[in-house]
């Protein structure tokens, strides 16, 4: 090896030597960011704790659980129903922060769930619905995404009925008797209240005990009820959703009683 070659090559091993002392230097940095990121966070100090983690971020970009956390703080300082400028703003960074984790981890199911319950409380309600959705592919086993699909596609048929019934001076109560009126809502309403009842029923399939899930079988009979033709048909309906909504109450009263009984003993 002559002398031009050998300076090359100390060289070089000097460079990746200093490289990787580089690296680990500042793997360490995000750590100890990390670290001073949690505490705050735990604390409740929302705005240290994101500069810690941005300063984890940028010392260690791959440092998933800096992005989790960082996106989640955010999530924390959004106000749900407010919509001052600002507030909006930190909500779209928590959006930003979870989406960027997905590009990382596409099955990561705490941003895929954060998201959806993030968009839900923005009252976007298909893009959360299009999260719960994958919430559920990621998470097939857990109940909490069919109930809030069955949840949104309450929310969706609700809505339009009594916008309709508000339009034609009706009370919520009352029944639709205008048939191009009640049919058109009901080639549009229908189709939601199937797919929510399945999803509801998917949930009640892992919890047998869903007493909220059976709440809303009810609200969905009901608008049903609204959508048929005769009368007989709508008692049918709003029959079947008292029969669920005295099943979730008497869930209800069971697990209080039950509570009561467990407070009474420790006690």
């Amino acid at each position: 090896m002559n002398s031009r070659t050998s300076n090359a090559w100390v060289g070089g091993v000097l460079l990746a030597s200093l490289l990787l002392v580089t690296g680990g230097c500042q793997r360490l940095k995000a750590r100890d960011e990390m670290r001073k990121g949690v505490e705050n966070y735990t604390a409740g100090r929302y705005d240290a704790a994101i500069e810690n983690f941005k300063i984890a971020l940028q010392a260690d970009p791959e440092l998933l659980n800096a992005q989790l956390y960082l996106a989640t703080t955010y999530t924390n300082k959004y106000v749900p129903g407010s919509e001052e400028e600002n507030n909006l703003k930190i909500a779209e960074q928590a959006i930003t922060e979870f989406q960027a984790v997905l590009q990382k981890d596409p099955n990561n199911v705490a941003s895929i769930a954060s998201l959806a319950n993030l968009f839900f409380q923005m009252k976007r309600l298909d893009e959360a619905k299009e999260y719960y959705r994958k919430q559920i592919a990621a998470d097939p086993a857990n109940a909490g995404g069919y109930y809030m699909v069955g949840v949104i596609n309450w929310s969706q048929v609700y809505q339009p009925r009594i916008v309709l019934k508000t339009r034609l001076r009706l009370k919520p109560e009352d029944p639709i008797k205008d048939v191009k009126e009640r049919e058109a809502l009901a080639e549009r309403n229908n189709p939601l209240i199937d797919e929510g009842m399945d999803m509801l029923n998917k949930a009640m399939g892992l919890r047998p005990d869903y007493d909220d899930a059976m709440a809303y079988v009810n609200l969905l009979y009901r608008e049903k009820a609204d959508l048929v033709a005769t009368p007989t048909e709508r008692e049918e309906f709003l029959k079947t959703a008292d029969e669920w909504i005295a099943k979730s109450l008497a869930i209800k009263k069971k697990r209080q009683t039950e509570e009561a009984a467990k407070q009474s003993e420790a006690s």
